[in-house]
């Protein structure tokens, strides 16, 4: 399985992206697309990030009926994207369309993943608001077997659940982890969240680390320290 950490590039704007990306002369992190960004700038932002040479996550988190979940992946698969998701909650059915049409003709396609429950969910609210009376360890373990047996390659997830989808799913199901802050970082809206080096020993083969690193004074050494903390690299 491989290993990596995933830039959140949450900015308005495709300028301000294009000024954040320019700082990294060395190297070209994996970054993710979510909605702030790809709803301001469209698919054409996808298109010259990845002319620069980056891998992309499209987080677009999808969730509707399945004939329409399976035609706008349909419209995704043309973007040259490596990884896109969905929400879980969306039932097995509508995983199963939007991996159909996720599918080119060719039999290639991006990761498709599948949100269990965001970082900002707490147990609390998840029961209080929507009415989930299963712990969240269960529902995050349910929601990933449902993932599996709709044919997706992972889950996104807190790091404190990465370890029980892999014991569920097994080793091969990739586990994207958001809410990762270095020891000394506010939370900020996050609520279940971890270090990088905590996350890696917990479980996560992928890291998406946003605020940390995009409002740092200096976002390469920020990017530098998490791959340390992370993939305890020594490159640098």
């Amino acid at each position: 399985m491989n290993h990596d950490i995933i830039i959140a590039l949450d900015f308005p704007s495709a300028a301000d992206v294009y000024s954040f990306l320019d700082q990294f002369r060395e190297e070209k992190p994996y970054v993710k697309i979510g909605m702030e960004l790809f709803y301001a700038e469209g698919p054409e932002i996808v298109r010259q990030i990845k002319a620069r040479g980056h891998k992309i996550f499209l987080d677009l988190k999808l969730h509707d009926i399945p004939n329409t979940v399976k035609s706008a992946m349909r419209v995704l698969s043309r973007l040259d994207v490596d990884m896109v998701n969905l929400h879980a909650a969306g039932t097995v059915d509508m995983m199963r369309a939007a991996l159909e049409g996720l599918t080119r003709e060719d039999g290639t396609r991006p990761l498709l993943l599948a949100v269990t429950q965001l970082t900002s969910t707490s147990e609390e609210r998840m029961r209080e608001e929507l009415l989930i009376s299963a712990s969240m360890s269960d529902t995050v373990r349910h929601y990933a077997r449902n993932a599996k047996m709709a044919g997706l390659d992972g889950g996104v997830c807190s790091p404190l659940e990465a370890a029980l989808v892999k014991e569920a799913c097994g080793p091969d199901f990739a586990t994207v982890t958001p809410g990762i802050r270095f020891a000394d970082s506010a939370s900020d809206d996050q609520r279940r969240v971890m270090t990088p080096a905590r996350a890696r020993q917990s479980g996560s083969d992928y890291i998406v680390v946003g605020r940390p690193i995009t409002r740092s004074q200096d976002p390469v050494a920020a990017y530098r320290r998490c791959v340390k903390e992370f993939l305890g690299e020594t490159a640098f």
